[in-house]
Parts: C-alpha cells; structure tokens; sequence
C-alpha cells in the first residue's frame, strides 16, 4: 500500500507516517485487519500506473472513478479473481477491453463508462456469470451487441449508450434475465424491438433513443406495470401505440418523437396517472386530441408538435394543473385558442405555431404570467394584439405572433417585456406607429416588423438600430437608419401627401407652443408641490422609507466582520425600491446599487421567485447563505450578507464598478470604455474555469453561467456570481420553474431537453459558450448566424461552409500578432471540446484549467 501510494502520487493518503493502512480513507480490510478487502480511491484527480493495485489479492471492491487515469486498463487486473465490484468509469483509458477481465467469475457489477475504449465487447466477459450491473456507456465501442448478455440470468442492469454500437438487439436479451433498466441511446442500433425485453415484466427503464431501430412498439409492452421511463424517439419506428400502454400506471416518462408513428393518440394514455411527460413529436399521428388526457393531473409537459392532429384545443387539458409545456405546433388544428387556457398556473411554454387557429387571441393571455415563450405565428388569428400581452413579465424566449391577420396599432404595453429576446410580428396588417415604449423592451436581441403597415420613425434603440433591413421592410410608411431612408425626404418626396398635411403640421407647431406652455406651469407647480413634500418627509418620511420600517425585517446578518459598522439593513432596503437604483435584471434576480450612510456602495440582489422559499425554508437558506459567505476564491461573487423582510430575500455583495463581462463584450457604450484586449480576455476566461472548477469539486452545480453572471472588479479580475441560486431555488420544491433554473437563452446545454437535469458537464458546456463569445466577440444567438444556427452551431459548422479559424475569430484581436492569434487557435480547441453535443466528451473543468493555463 506504501508502493501504491508513491506509485500513484496520492500526497499525505492517510497521513506523512501513518503505516497502518486499514486507516487510511478508502481503505477497508478483512477481521484479521492485513487484507485489504476495498479500496475506494473515487474522485481523488490521481493518475498514473494502477497495475500495483492488483498485488491485492484479497480486494472485492475496487472503485477508481472520476479520476485521470490513462492508458489501457491494466489486463493484471483480470487476476483479481476475488473482486465482485469494480468501477474504473470517467477517466480516460483506452484501448480495448482486456479480455482478462473475463476470469473475474464472483464480479457483480462492471462499469466502464465514460473512457476512451474502442473495439467490440470481448466473448470473454460472458464467463461472468453472477453479473448484476454491466456499464459501458460513453466510450468508442463498436460491433454488435453479444447474443450471450442475454444469458445472464441475474443482470438487472445494462447501459451501452453513447458508442458506436450496430447490428439488432439480441432477441434473447432480457428473456431469462429481471432486467430493470436497459440504457441503448445513441448508437446505430437496427432492426425492431425485441419483446423479449419485457418478457419478464421486471423492466422500468427502457431508453432507445436516437438509434435506426424499425417495426412497432411491441403490445408486450403493457406487462412490464413498474415501467417508468420509456423513451424511444429519434428511431424509424412505425405502426401506432398500443393500447396495453395503458397498463403501465407506473409510468412517468414517455418519448415516442421523431419516428413515423400513426394513428390516433390512445386515450389509455390518461390511465397512466403518473404521467410527467409526454412526447409524441414529429410523427403521422392523426385525428383529435383525447379529452381524457385532462385527468393527468401529474402532466408537465405535453408536446404534440409536427402531427396532423386536427379540431379543438381540448379544455379538458386545462384541468391539467401542472402542465409546464403545451407545443401543438406544426399541426391542424382549426378551432379558437380557449379563453380559459390560463387557468394552467403553471404554463411556461405555450406553442401553438403553424396551425389553422382562428378568433381572436384571447385578452386572458396576460393571465399567463409565468410563460417564458409564446408562439402563435402561422395561424387565422384575426383582431388586435391584446394589450394584456404586456402582464406577461417572464416572457423571455421570444414572442412570436407572425403570419396570421392582426390588425390594428401596437400596444404600448409591449415594453413591459423587460425580459424578451426575441419578438416577431411580422406578415399581418398592423398599422400605426412602432410605440416609442418599447425601448424598454432591454433583452431584445432579435426583432421582425416585417410586412406590415407601419407608419412613422423606426425609434432609435439599440436593438431596432442594430437589426438589418429585412427586419422593417414592407412596410412603405417606416422611415429610419435600419431601412436607409431619411425620415425627412421620404415625406418630401411625396408633394400631394405633403399639402394634405400640411394643415395638420400648422396645427401641430400651435399645439406644440400650448403643450410647451402648460408643460413648463405643470413642472413649476410640480417643484412646488414636491418641495412641500420633502419639508413634510423630514419629520414623517416619504413613502418608500415607511414600507422600509425596521420592523418589518426578519432576519439579517453580515459574513464580514468589518463591514458589520458599514452596512445598514434599512437603507439596503430603501434602495431596492427606487427604480434609478436597479442596475440589471436576470433570470433569478433583480441587481440594485445600494449606497449606505457611512459611504459604503453595495450591490443588492434581490431574489425572484423566492416567496415560498422565505416562508417554508427561511432557517434552511440562511444556513445555506451562511456557508456560502465562508467560501474563499478569488474568482466567486461571495455574498457579504443577507436581508429578508416580509417575503423578500435580498443578497449583499461588494459593489463591482466595471460592471459584467457581457456589457464589455457586447454593449457599445461600456465597449467605448474599455474593450479587453487579448491577455486581459484570456486571464478573465481563466479566472471563470478555476472559479467554476473549485464551484464543481465542493459538489456546487451553477444554474446560469453566462457573461451576463461573470462580474469584474477595479482590475478586471473576473468574479463568477449568482452562485448562491444553486443552493437557493430548489426545482423540487416549487422555489423555481424547472426551465428557468437551466439557465439563460443561448447557454443550455443541447441535452437539458433530454434530461431536464443540470449537471457538472452542463456547466461545462455554458462555460464554452463563454469561451466562445470571448474569443469571436459573438451574442450566444443571432440572426446573423443563419436560420436554427446559434454560436455553438455557427462556430462548429464552420469547416462544412469553409470558412477559416479567422473568420470566426475577432480579427481586431487574431490579426495583432502571431503569438496572439495561436493563444486563440488553441482556446478555440477548448471551446470546441467545452461544447461537444456527448456530455461524456466533455472535459472537467479542473482539466479545462490546465488547458488553458498551458495556452498562457
């Protein structure tokens, strides 16, 4: 164990002199306290030759995972004859599977996952024949799927996904087995489902996902009632679903999309009371959506798009109380949009796109105050945009009601929609002006006036300015710097337009002069009246100050022992109810610039969704808050404190004046000020990694990396924020929709959709769309991308257009000199591994971090 111990380099494993090996952490021997029985070296970052660990003889549990190991698995390792687990998954061994490890005849559970193997399952591994668990998953497997797993009477699991498997599934596989899960996804899998996988009825997951798989979903499958999990999409499957789906009460999860499917929509479906999700896109299904599918209280997402389902939106489904996601897009359906279709509390994503709808849409829309994305484009919808729309706060996504018959003036209520990225109105007959309110519309990044009747002036705002003509065009009365025409000649050029008029111009410059008039006594008597107001306020307070009494908060506390003078919980609270003092808005919060008696400026973040979290778990965050104030790096936003008054939960942080790395990158104004140069950009992508590496090894998962969460201080030293969230808003207990807490639009890892889960290689993705927009000074979506391409794509598509590492790179940097435009190569190889489609693929961030510093 001493040799063992230098040869894999483990510093002070169970202390500088400590011999008595059966101490050591991981270590577990037999009675006898000589033979070492376990030896758990997980998650320890080690390296190096591991043969010397098959010397113990005695070992039946051996655990090397999520480590660095390198190379082939050591075939020595087959003399373990004892050994009954073994788990050398998420490193990065190579080679092929030694075939010695098939004289391991007491192992019970085998998992490879997440390594670099190549080659086919060797005939060798069907000697073990106790086995309970076999994990290949991740890897570069190829060759068929052996006919002998099947025979392994005691398998309950076996997960070979993400390989490069082909061939038919064994028809025996499961037949003599109680197979629980069986995990398939992504190889290139043929031929149909067997149904001896569910001969024994003991199957509860079943995952199939993205293969070549043929034929019908067997009718067998209504004997496995523990089914859970059922997902078999991106498949070439046919025929319809079988009625026996309806047996499976048990079932939470099922994903039918992307096959050729038929038929109607089974109502059996709506015995299956557990139901979450329900996945039946891009198929042949026909006919009308069953009302029985109302009586799944439990549904969280129904998603129906690109069918030819036809009629009404069923009301019954309303009844559906948890439903998250309704996509009836790309169908037929050609009834009214329900007026009640907001009673869903729940509704995040509402998309009814290219369909037949007709009527007007609904005033109750605004009812929907939780939905991040609004699609309603390609349809008959006739009458005027409901100004309602304007209640909807969270709507972030995009807001889509193009193609259809709108008519009427744009509703100022529109630039209440602080949040929105996308907003697309384009083909219908609005008229009128493009109301001057929407420059509070901040998150615009794309917008589609497009075919319109609009008259008037494009405004002057960043994101209209920046948008290309097609955005405006069709329109004959716009005028503005997006479309190329001067306001002014484009009503001088038409003399007959401009006598009828003229008249209205007299009329105007006079009431110009009144309105100047009564303007300037309305203002005097304004500073009159507010002066009498402030005498008053000095000995009674303003308003603000009275919601802000010191009574009314709960709880508070300061982490940093010499800002516990500085810092005033009343005045903390003040500022964040005055508007000037916001500086931005995010996903989970609202950011404030908070100036305290002693002089001290502090940025507030005051938490969004946050209400039933304060109420049921106020004792559980504080502790939390608490802990994360001791966390030291010099790369994490560490909160400083925390106030909680009535509802509210608000978090202190130092106040960081350069502002975040997104407005240095992207906004023009703070660019002008100061625009990172290529070293300065490098050392900012490296300080984020080692922040999100140290976030990663004590078991804290991000919810939202972005540049918008990356802050940076005097020296522009960057400083990783919202890391507080993760801890905060829990999914599982209603603190935070499940899609907000994936992070922000453009950001989301591609397999989010898939697992709805945030994970560590999540993380990683987000961080190498960072790297991204730092190496190509890129928005993470744009228009300018191309249709369905964001930055991941636009930059991985890259070599398929021909186009040139430098023309993806920010040539004001790549051009400056050799040395820099080979650091950028080589960070552009990071991003690119950062973002591979496989998480398995993706590196840690720990080995991202030496990546980069190797760049430097």
């Amino acid at each position: 164990m001493v040799a063992l111990r230098k040869e894999l380099e483990i510093p002070l494993w169970g202390g500088s002199n400590n011999s008595n090996y059966c101490s050591w952490v991981g270590v577990q021997c037999n009675s006898n306290l000589s033979m070492v029985e376990k030896l758990d070296l997980s998650h320890r970052e080690i390296q190096g030759n591991a043969t010397l660990i098959s010397e113990l003889k005695a070992l039946k549990w051996l655990d090397l995972s999520y480590n660095n190991f390198q190379g082939p698995i050591p075939p020595a390792f087959g003399n373990l004859t004892e050994l009954q687990f073994l788990d050398l998954s998420l490193n990065n061994f190579g080679s092929s599977i030694p075939p010695e490890l098939g004289k391991l005849k007491n192992l019970r559970s085998l998992n490879l996952s997440n390594n670099d193997l190549v080659s086919k399952i060797p005939d060798e591994l069907q000697n073990l024949e106790k086995l309970q668990g076999l994990q290949i998953s991740g890897n570069k497997l190829n060759g068929s799927i052996p006919s002998w797993i099947g025979n392994f009477t005691n398998l309950r699991v076996f997960a070979a996904y993400e390989n490069e498997l082909s061939g038919k599934i064994p028809n025996n596989l499961g037949s003599v087995s109680n197979l629980q899960l069986l995990n398939l996804h992504s190889n290139q899998l043929e031929g149909p489902i067997p149904e001896s996988i569910f001969s024994s009825g003991k199957l509860e997951v079943l995952v199939l996902t993205m293969n070549k798989l043929i034929g019908n979903l067997p009718v067998s499958v209504g004997n496995c009632k523990g089914l859970s999990n059922l997902r078999i999409g991106n498949n070439r499957l046919i025929g319809s679903i079988p009625s026996s789906i309806g047996n499976i009460s048990s079932l939470t999860y099922f994903e039918a999309d992307y096959n050729h499917l038929s038929g109607e929509v089974v109502r059996e479906f709506a015995r299956c009371s557990n139901l979450t999700l329900l996945n039946l896109a891009s198929n042949g299904f026909t006919g009308t959506i069953p009302s029985e599918l109302g009586e799944l209280t439990n549904l969280q997402e129904l998603i129906l798009s690109g069918n030819s389902l036809i009629g009404d939106i069923p009301k019954s489904l309303l009844r559906c109380k948890n439903l998250s996601k309704l996509d009836l897009s790309n169908n037929r359906f050609n009834g009214t949009i329900p007026k009640e279709l907001c009673s869903t509390p729940r509704l995040q994503f509402l998309l009814l796109s290219q369909n037949s709808l007709r009527g007007e849409i609904p005033h109750e829309i605004g009812n929907c105050v939780k939905l991040l994305e609004l699609q309603m484009g390609n349809n008959y919808l006739t009458g005027n945009i409901p100004p309602e729309i304007g209640q909807i706060k969270n709507l972030q996504i995009a807001l889509n009601l193009s193609f259809n018959h709108l008519h009427g003036s744009l509703p100022s209520e529109l630039g209440k929609l602080d949040k929105l990225v996308s907003l697309d109105i384009s083909n219908n007959q609005l008229s009128g002006n493009i109301p001057s309110t929407l420059k509070g519309m901040l998150s615009l990044i794309e917008v589609n006036f497009s075919n319109n009747l609009l008259t008037g002036q494009v405004p002057i705002f960043g994101p209209f300015q920046k948008s290309p003509n097609s955005s405006f065009s069709g329109n004959k009365g716009l005028c503005g710097d997006p479309l190329g025409i001067s306001c002014a000649s484009s009503f001088g050029s038409d003399r007959i337009y401009h006598h009828r008029v003229s008249y209205k111009i007299i009329l105007a410059v006079i009431g110009s002069g009144l309105a100047v008039f009564i303007t300037v006594t309305v203002v005097v008597l304004l500073f009159m009246m507010r002066e009498k107001q402030e005498k008053a306020a000095k000995a009674e307070g303003t308003p603000e100050e009275k919601t802000a009494d010191p009574a009314l908060i709960i709880a508070g506390n300061v982490f940093v022992e010499n800002l516990k003078q500085a810092i005033d919980f009343d005045a903390v609270v003040k500022a964040t109810l005055k508007e000037s003092n916001k500086l931005n808005c995010g996903t989970f919060s609202s950011t404030y610039k908070a100036v305290m008696p002693s002089g001290l400026i502090l940025s507030v973040k005051r938490l969004n969704s946050i209400d039933r979290t304060v109420i049921n778990h106020q004792n559980k965050m504080i502790r939390e808050l608490e802990r994360l104030g001791k966390l030291c790096h010099d790369h994490l936003m560490r909160p400083v404190g925390f106030v909680i008054y009535e509802d509210v939960a608000l978090l202190l942080h130092n106040y960081l004046p350069n502002g975040t790395l997104a407005q240095r990158l992207h906004d023009s104004t703070t660019k002008a000020e100061f625009d990172p140069d290529w070293p300065t950009r490098l050392s900012i992508a490296i300080g984020v990694a080692e922040g999100l590496a140290f976030l990663h090894n004590v078991a804290i998962v991000h919810l939202d990396i972005s540049t918008g969460n990356i802050l940076l201080d005097s020296n522009f030293k960057p400083l990783l924020g919202e890391i507080e969230i993760s801890k905060l808003l829990d999914p599982s207990r209603g603190t935070a929709s499940i899609s907000a807490v994936a992070g922000s639009f453009g950001y989301i890892p591609p397999e989010y959709a898939y697992t709805m889960q945030v994970t560590a290689p999540g993380n990683v993705y987000s961080y190498g769309v960072v790297l991204l927009e730092i190496l190509t000074t890129r928005l993470p979506v744009d228009e300018s991308f191309g249709e369905g391409l964001d930055l991941v794509k636009w930059v991985h598509t890259a070599p398929a257009r021909g186009d040139t590492p430098e023309q993806i790179l920010d040539a004001r940097l790549s051009t400056v000199s050799f040395a820099w435009r080979k650091q950028m190569l080589a960070v552009l190889k990071v991003a690119l591994l950062c973002t591979d489609t496989t998480p398995a693929k993706r590196p840690k961030m720990k080995k991202v971090v030496e990546l980069l510093q190797e760049v430097k």
